[in-house]
This record gives C-alpha cells, sequence and structure tokens, in this order.
C-alpha cells in the first residue's frame, strides 16, 4: 500500500476506537500506549490470514502457480538462477518469484513461501533441512593465483572484501583479524561483483569452496600463514519452510529443486 491508503485506514481506525493510536510529531510517528496494546491482536490477526489461505493452498494437486523463493545473493547469483531453466522444463506452469537478499523474509507472515538461509531458525511454524557445510578459502583468477605463488603474508596480495554495511561478516572479520595492514583494493557488498573483480584478477574474494566451480582458483599459503588459513570460517545453508505449504505442491517441487540444485554443487555435478 502507499503511505496515503496506510494514512486514511489508521484515521479510520481512530475515529473507529475513539482515541488516537500514533503522536505525529515533527520527529515522527510515535505509538501510544494503545497502540501498544492493540499491537500483539492485530499481529494474531494477520497470523490467521496467513494460516487461512496456506489451508487453501493444500487443496492444489498440480505443480502450477506462483512460489516465492528468497535466497543468499551469491547462491541466488551464481547456483540457483542458472538452474531454474531445468525447473522450468520440468514444470512449465510453475513461477518463481526469486529475491536475491541478504535480508530475511518472514515465512510465518508468508513474506516468501521458501528461504535458503546461512543460519537455521529457531522459533516459528517451519520446517528446515542443512543443505550442506562449506569452508571459505580465498580465491582469485588462475593467472593471479600464479603470480602470487605460496603467499606469505597477506598484504603481498590485493584484496577484495566487504562494504562498510557488511564488515561484520565472518569473511571480512578474518581478514582484519589476520591481515590488520591489508587495505582492500576494492569494497563492495555486492558478492557477485567481488566474484567477477577477483576472476578478471583485480584481487583475492573470500569465498566458500563451491565458486571454485565460477572460474576461480584458491590460493596457495605459505608454512607462515598455516594458523590463519586453520582458522578461515565455515558456514552452513539452511532451507526453510512453512510447516502448512511444505507438501503443497508447487513448494514441494521447489523444495526438491533446491535440495538438487546444492548437492549438485558440493558434488561438483553439472545441472
Amino acid at each position: 500500500m502507499d503511505v496515503s491508503t496506510v494514512s486514511r485506514r489508521l484515521d479510520r481506525l481512530e475515529t473507529d476506537v475513539g482515541a488516537p493510536l500514533f503522536d505525529r510529531t515533527r520527529e515522527g510517528t510515535r505509538p501510544t500506549a494503545l497502540a501498544e496494546h492493540m499491537l500483539p491482536h492485530a499481529e494474531e490477526m494477520e497470523l490467521s490470514a496467513a494460516r487461512f489461505a496456506s489451508a487453501g493452498a493444500k487443496v492444489e494437486t498440480e505443480v502450477e502457480g506462483v512460489v516465492r523463493l528468497t535466497v543468499l545473493p551469491g547462491i541466488a547469483d551464481v547456483f540457483v538462477a542458472p538452474a531454474l531453466a531445468k525447473l522450468h522444463r520440468r514444470y512449465p506452469r510453475l513461477v518463481v518469484e526469486l529475491d536475491a537478499s541478504v535480508s530475511y523474509a518472514d515465512l510465518t507472515r508468508r513474506e516468501a513461501d521458501i528461504a535458503v538461509r546461512a543460519s537455521r531458525p529457531t522459533s516459528g511454524e517451519l520446517v528446515t533441512m542443512k543443505l550442506i557445510t562449506v569452508r571459505a578459502l580465498p580465491m582469485t583468477s588462475p593467472r593471479y593465483a600464479h603470480e602470487l605463488g605460496k603467499l606469505k603474508r597477506l598484504e603481498d596480495a590485493r584484496w577484495v572484501s566487504w562494504g562498510a554495511d557488511l564488515a561484520h561478516l565472518p569473511d571480512a572479520a578474518w581478514l582484519r583479524t589476520h591481515g590488520p595492514e591489508v587495505t582492500p583494493v576494492m569494497r563492495t557488498s555486492h558478492f557477485a561483483s567481488q566474484l567477477a573483480a577477483a576472476r578478471a584478477g583485480l584481487g583475492v574474494v573470500i569465498a566458500s569452496a563451491p565458486y571454485g566451480k565460477t572460474g576461480l582458483v584458491a590460493i596457495e599459503p605459505s608454512k607462515a600463514l598455516g594458523e590463519a588459513w586453520a582458522a578461515l570460517p565455515t558456514g552452513e545453508l539452511w532451507l526453510v519452510g512453512h510447516r502448512a505449504l511444505r507438501f503443497v505442491p508447487r513448494v514441494a517441487a521447489v523444495w526438491t529443486f533446491i535440495v538438487e540444485t546444492i548437492h549438485d554443487v558440493s558434488t561438483g555435478k553439472d545441472s
């Protein structure tokens, strides 16, 4: 909805309730105590509406319709999106709405049907499945890797790293910890751009092992960097779905597709 629609509906709700729900000030709009009291009940209504929609979806028998899929950007760009052609050939009446985002859609509120996440959710009416555990590796183009040879110090290489908004990620933290003298030649929070720059030989990117299939090679460390290499972060990928939708045909089809795709990635099999 646009802002004017929301504003009109709030005005009407305040009229029906007979009391203000928001204090409108120069600093912004703040909820009143009454609004805070009503919020949990409004959230229950929203969840009930989501369950109502889920119950209706259970009567589906064919793999058709829309599935909203949210995936971490690097996984979406490199592995999931290219494999969607295979899924379309299998189910031509299926439409996938792919959200490549680091933000977490709330599956309990039907913001997405399936998610691929870096951590396992601990609450909500969700089903989860661990897809893979992977180790991060410093990678670059074959030519630059040959130029570097065995890396003696991290500052001897050019590095590509995360922008300030994602500088808290384990990969960026590892580089700061073990290479405090390193100043990256490129910072970006768009992972596909990091990979592209590394493939072109700009520098070294820290990426999980499966990205070695994308034209990158792992650089070789010297013995002096053994401790740093042993501390390289590992990560997990989890497949997450709403319990009520798990076996709806269109959702089940995409669930199986994601499992197959990540399995192919982890085993080195081409889709």
